[in-house]
Order: C-alpha cells, then sequence, then structure tokens
C-alpha cells in the first residue's frame, strides 16, 4: 500500500502540468485557509462566494470583448470587496443581505453575458468548475507572489489584525487603523479568490475560505493555533483532495472540497465527543 502510494505521488509529479497545479493550489490553500480565519471570526466567511460571482461576470465580459480575464476581473473584484465592506458597515444592510445581493447580481450578469455570446463554452465551465491542470508558469508566478504578500502582511500585521478581527471597538481605541486593516484583507482576499477561481471555480472557491477556518476552531481556541492549524488543514486536504482526484479520475476542485468536509465532519465528531 506505501508502495503504491509513493508511485501515486510519483505519477502527480512526473508531468509539468501537474507540478504547476500543485505548486499554485497549495499556496493558494495556504493563503484561503489564513485569511479565512479572520473572515469566519469577523462574520464574513461568505464573501468569498460574492466576490467569485463576481469574478464569473467580469470573466464572462473579458472574453466578450476578447481581453485578458485577469485586467479585468482582479479590478472588478477588488473593488466589490470594498462596496461589500461599505454595505456591511452601514446600517440600512447587513452583512449576509449584501453578499446575497452581490453574489446572485454577479452571477445573474455572468449568466446573460453568456447568453449574448457564444452560449456555454468550454472556457465557462472551467471558470465555474475551475480548471487547475490547465495552470500555466504564470499562474505559478503570480500564486507565489500572493503567498508571500499574505504570509508577509500576517507576519507583519499580526497584532493588529488581530486586534481588528476580534474587538474593532477596542483596536479604534488603542490606535489601529482599522479601516486600513480591513481593506488590506478585502484585497487580500479579493486576490486570493480571483486566483483560486482557476483551481476551484466560481462554485466552489468559497469553501476554500471556509472549510480550514471553521475546522480549525474545532481543535484550537487560541487565535494563532487556529491559524497555523488551518493552513495545515487547507494544504493538506488540498494535497489529499488531489491524490484521490488522480487515482480515480475524479473532478480535482470537488475531490478537494469533499475532502475538507470530510475532515469538518470528523473534526465536529471529535470536538462533540470531547464535551460529552
Amino acid at each position: 500500500m506505501i508502495a503504491s502510494l509513493l508511485d501515486l505521488i510519483s505519477e502527480m509529479f512526473r508531468f509539468t502540468f501537474m507540478q504547476h497545479a500543485i505548486i499554485v493550489g497549495t499556496l493558494v490553500s495556504l493563503c484561503a485557509s489564513l485569511l479565512g480565519v479572520n473572515l469566519v471570526l469577523k462574520r464574513y466567511a461568505m464573501i468569498g462566494t460574492g466576490l467569485s460571482h463576481v469574478g464569473f461576470a467580469a470573466m464572462a465580459f473579458a472574453m466578450w470583448v476578447d481581453i485578458a480575464p485577469l485586467a479585468i476581473s482582479l479590478p472588478v473584484v477588488i473593488i466589490t470587496a470594498f462596496l461589500l465592506l461599505r454595505l456591511n458597515e452601514s446600517n440600512k444592510i447587513n452583512g449576509d443581505s449584501a453578499v446575497a445581493l452581490i453574489s446572485t447580481s454577479g452571477l445573474a450578469i455572468g449568466i446573460i453575458i453568456v447568453g449574448l455570446t457564444t452560449g456555454i463554452t468550454l472556457h465557462i465551465c472551467n471558470i465555474l468548475f475551475g480548471s487547475i491542470f490547465a495552470t500555466t508558469r504564470a499562474d505559478v508566478y503570480f500564486s507565489i507572489a500572493l503567498s508571500i504578500v499574505v504570509l508577509g502582511t500576517f507576519v507583519i500585521f499580526y497584532k493588529q489584525l488581530f486586534a481588528v478581527t476580534y474587538d474593532e471597538s477596542f483596536a479604534k481605541a488603542t490606535g489601529v487603523k482599522v479601516e486600513l486593516y480591513k481593506s488590506i484583507l478585502a484585497v487580500l482576499t479579493a486576490i486570493t479568490v480571483v486566483v483560486g477561481m482557476r483551481m476551484l471555480g466560481a462554485l466552489l472557491i468559497s469553501s476554500l475560505i471556509l472549510f480550514p477556518g471553521i475546522s480549525a476552531m474545532r481543535l484550537c481556541k487560541r487565535f494563532l493555533t487556529v491559524v497555523i492549524t488551518a493552513a495545515i488543514i487547507g494544504v493538506v486536504c488540498f494535497f489529499v483532495g488531489m491524490m484521490f482526484a488522480v487515482a480515480l479520475d475524479l473532478p480535482p476542485g470537488a475531490t478537494v472540497v469533499s475532502v475538507n468536509l470530510v475532515v469538518f465532519i470528523i473534526l465536529s465528531t471529535i470536538s462533540l465527543l470531547k464535551k460529552l
């Protein structure tokens, strides 16, 4: 069994496109897991869904007018992230309603654009469901840059992000620029979502943000240990999911999400049994 497992891992690293997929997937999983802890604790967990649906609309429009998808989707998703923050702070629209509003609108606009062009094509399916095996060397470099920025932000601004996540009023009282760090979090999340859409697609990328964080919270209570555990869970679940996808010829994105779901159920059961 161990020999078969080693053969499978060796097979996964044999081809260049698989190497690109694993590098990009690992780095995006790491970034999404780290950001997800802050977003879950601030009850912004579903922001990934809203941003990914807007990203779908932006990419569909980019294909319609024959422009590089990243050139349109990245600025549009970043602007949407700021808009969601502003709507969430408004007394007129709460956070869940704001995400639902943006999410459904983005998906609807994207579907209309698809209908006006060539209909459902392979490219549109890749946007919706992911195409991790189509990752390029440019995706690898972009993912490396993203991971450096996210990890660097967490290390340099750890105390500020911790304060903003747990108690904004206290953070403001101690001189922390709350709006600045919330904006940084929004930008990093937007970039991660856009890059991650290549891996899991617009319909599944939010799970990469959600699952590792809530799974880690079943085991740990301190912020730092939750962050570290979430990062480990995110990366391990991605790699295990890829192994199952390759071995059983399954859709990679859906398989990774399914592994995350199984881990969450297992850790939730363990947490429940400890309380008995």
